[in-house]
This record gives structure tokens, sequence and C-alpha cells, in this order.
């Protein structure tokens, strides 16, 4: 399976983008990048050259993803949301020696027009809702709301809202796929059905 690239499309030289992937309108992805299988880049897109993403990665309309960023299978990255690199930027300070890097773990989804300030590690399948603003680091399978974000809840694989407690011991299972959830001392895991 052939790479889909959209005429308006720049890619420069030295970009890696993996079988099966589309680049739709007025994308620009930057020498270096290492783009994987069966992803999206769409409309208006920017990858920088120091960006890895993963497999079935989606990256929707207006998203820039900075040098920096790594981004791992299956994640959803929402329309116009925002990812950092600087964590004190001024247009007179020079800092791109002090990038500071940003891990996507793989099948997050991060919202429509929410922000990642730069530094964090987003948990597998962790859930950043649309606007949310996230300055430190997400536990897998969280779901992150507000500014700044804050934990409301546990979020299943299939996308839903699991009826597991914010803190102590429980377990639930998915009624759309049938696995079991488990919250052991805060933290979620996923057991095999």
């Amino acid at each position: 399976m052939s790479v889909s690239i959209h005429p308006s499309a720049i890619v420069d030289e030295g970009a890696q983008i993996g079988s099966g992937t589309r680049v739709w309108h007025w994308v620009h992805i930057c020498a270096g990048a290492r783009i994987g299988k069966d992803c999206s880049l769409g409309q208006n897109v920017f990858v920088g050259s120091r960006v890895v993403m993963g497999n079935n990665v989606k990256v929707q309309n207006n998203v820039s993803v900075y040098d920096g960023v790594e981004i791992e299978d299956d994640v959803f990255c929402g329309p116009s949301m925002v990812f950092t690199n600087v964590y004190n930027p001024r247009s007179a300070v020079s800092r791109k020696d002090e990038y500071r890097p940003t891990l996507v773990r793989k099948g997050a989804t991060l919202g429509a027009n929410c922000t990642i300030v730069c530094g964090a590690v987003i948990g597998e399948y962790a859930f950043v809702a649309a606007g949310a603003v996230v300055t430190r680091d997400v536990k897998s399978y969280a779901l992150m709301a507000g500014v700044p974000a804050r934990q409301i809840g546990w979020m299943s694989r299939f996308g839903e809202r699991l009826g597991l407690p914010l803190k102590g011991h429980a377990s639930f299972v998915c009624l759309h796929t049938g696995d079991t959830y488990q919250l052991i001392n805060d933290e979620c895991t996923c057991l095999a059905r």
C-alpha cells in the first residue's frame, strides 16, 4: 500500500512516512520526521523534524506536532489541539536547546482544542477532554478535564467512561468489549478477558 500525499502538501526530503499513510491539504512534514504506517494527517498539520509518530495515528486539522514530541501507536489528536516544546518561551531568548520532550502513549485520545504543556507523559489509553490544559503527567486510562486538567474518572480502551472510583481498589467490566479493568493503588490496568 502506498502513501497518499495531496499535491498542496510539503514533505521535505529525508522525512520517513509509512505505507498506507494519508497526508492531506497544506500539510508540512519536515526532514527527519518519522511517521508510521496507516496514519492520517489532516488539513494544515505541521510535523517537526524531531518528531516520531507510531502506526495508525490520527492527527486532525490544524495541529502542530513540534520537535521533541513522540506519539505511540493508535493515538488520536483532535482538531486544533496544541503541543508545546518550550516551557517558558520568550521571543528575545533562544531556547532551542531547552526543548522538553513530550510522550503520548499508545491509544491515548487528545480532545479538540486541548493543550499539552511540554515535558508531560500521557499514559496509555488516557483521554484528555476537549479544551483541557495538561500541565503534568497523566496516568494510563485517566480521564482528564479542565484548566488546569485534573482527573475526573477512568476510560476504557473502547473510549467509554468506566465506573471505577478515582482512588482505592475496585474492578469493572466494559459492556462493549468484556474487558475487565482493575484499580489497585490508584493505578488502572486492563486484564485479559
